[in-house]
């Protein structure tokens, strides 16, 4: 009997002493995997080292790796920086960086920004803008080409000579247009906003202290444009009015 028990304590003892080897070989076989992994981490890390930072994050946090001279460093981030655009995947959510001349991105094959230097056009980087589009330097996108637009001419002005409209039989009257919309670099510029030209009328004798606002009986307001020339012949004949 007292063979027995002894013979069963022995078996136990063994038992324990196989079971505590097997636990000790594998833990020795985690720590050369993953040296110095924590599960006690900060900063969203699910599982970190001391060496590497951060090896996973906590649920719906971005996994990127920050390069800190020659080391990179594992973190946890709500999102992902500037220059990187994150995809979610079953196991983990990763930040990848975008491509070398995009500054910021969506995805690695459509650009939001580019580096200084680049134009944004659909989604790519481009040195230079496709034929019929313009670069914006302020925006730094390629932009279509604004031509310029003005509105239609106004009516001709009364015949006029020196701010008065009597006094005179020949003179000038104007007409003027605005400009809508202001052209780009490389659009067509704007015509002319005001055109002059030669206008005769009934003379009248102003009266004394008229500043000009009499109303005129104009003889022809449709002449074409062309330059006034003022001889001693019509001086002469003009005075005292001219």
């Amino acid at each position: 009997m007292h063979l027995r028990l002894i013979s069963c304590f022995f078996i136990i003892l063994n038992f324990m002493e196989y079971i505590g080897s097997q636990n000790a070989s594998r833990g020795r076989r985690q720590r050369r995997m993953h040296p110095n992994v924590s599960q006690g981490c900060q900063g969203g890390c699910a599982t970190c080292s001391d060496y590497n930072g951060c090896l996973s994050c906590k649920p719906r946090l971005f996994f990127v790796l920050e390069r800190i001279g020659m080391k990179q460093i594992g973190v946890c981030l709500s999102s992902c920086p500037s220059g990187y655009y994150g995809t979610r995947y079953p196991d983990i959510n990763k930040c990848t960086k975008c491509k070398v001349d995009c500054d910021t991105c969506f995805n690695k094959n459509f650009c939001t920004k580019c580096k200084s230097g680049f134009y944004l056009h659909l989604g790519k980087c481009l040195d230079s803008c496709p034929e019929g589009l313009e670069a914006n330097n302020h925006t730094m996108e390629c932009v279509s080409i604004v031509h310029c637009e003005a509105s239609e001419w106004s009516p001709w002005s009364p015949c006029m000579k020196k701010g008065k409209t009597c006094g005179f039989k020949r003179g000038t009257e104007t007409r003027v247009r605005d400009i809508l919309q202001h052209p780009s670099a490389k659009g067509n510029l704007c015509p002319p906003t005001s055109e002059t030209r030669t206008c005769t009328v009934q003379r009248k004798k102003c009266s004394k202290g008229e500043r000009g606002t009499d109303s005129l009986t104009q003889h022809s307001s449709l002449n074409p444009p062309r330059l006034i020339h003022i001889s001693r012949y019509i001086l002469w004949n003009s005075w005292p009015y001219s």
